[in-house]
């Protein structure tokens, strides 16, 4: 994990001054700062070699493809946040697809309350499918800005690594410190995180 966080440091550092300032992307983000983003969710032996996603006027584009099964974008929770994301092959085949359908939603003007109503009629269709077997997200930038659901407030958010727990609640994985967070707990795209020692 040194090394891996390592690397990341220094490629934000070789980023541009205007790229570091950047809190929010929408498809007007230029193309090339959208992928510097993007890559720094994990290091770059897997990015070098993944999907890259940027957003543009219709949703999602590719790119740039590649070969490794993976795919990275700047994902948004909501149309103010911004959480660079690397999925394993796992997720590129189940949770990636939510993610372009919900981008192409806002592109065509629907509001965030209905996308999250087809998205969940999605899910129980079976026309969305959770992660079907262990997995990893990588979120390891410092360009994380996510969505605090308890205050409804976008925070920054230190670099972490999110592993597929679907329909996962403090039930089943317990509570307290030390015990991972749950992202969208008990929904079939639940996360635990897991924030390196070193990302405090």
């Amino acid at each position: 994990m040194k090394l891996t966080l390592a690397v990341i440091t220094m490629t934000v550092v070789c980023l541009s001054s205007a790229a570091q300032d950047i809190t929010h992307v929408n498809a007007k983000t230029p193309r090339d700062v959208q992928i510097r983003i993007a890559k720094l969710a994990a290091p770059k032996e897997i990015t070098d070699h993944a999907d890259i996603y940027v957003l543009g006027e219709h949703g999602y584009e590719l790119a740039k493809r590649g070969d490794n099964g993976l795919s990275c974008m700047i994902e948004r929770e909501k149309p103010d946040t911004m959480e660079p994301e690397c999925y394993d092959a796992e997720g590129t085949r189940t949770t990636v697809r939510v993610r372009l359908y919900e981008e192409q939603q806002r592109a065509n003007g629907v509001s965030e309350q209905e996308i999250e109503r087809s998205v969940k009629a999605g899910y129980r269709s079976g026309k969305f499918k959770p992660p079907s077997k262990p997995g990893i997200v990588y979120m390891l930038s410092d360009y994380n800005y996510v969505l605090n659901p308890e205050t409804g407030k976008t925070i920054h958010f230190p670099g972490h690594l999110m592993f597929y727990a679907p329909y996962a609640t403090e039930k089943t994985v317990g509570s307290g410190e030390g015990a991972p967070y749950l992202v969208h707990p008990g929904e079939p795209d639940a996360l635990m995180i897991v924030v390196p020692a070193k990302s405090h």
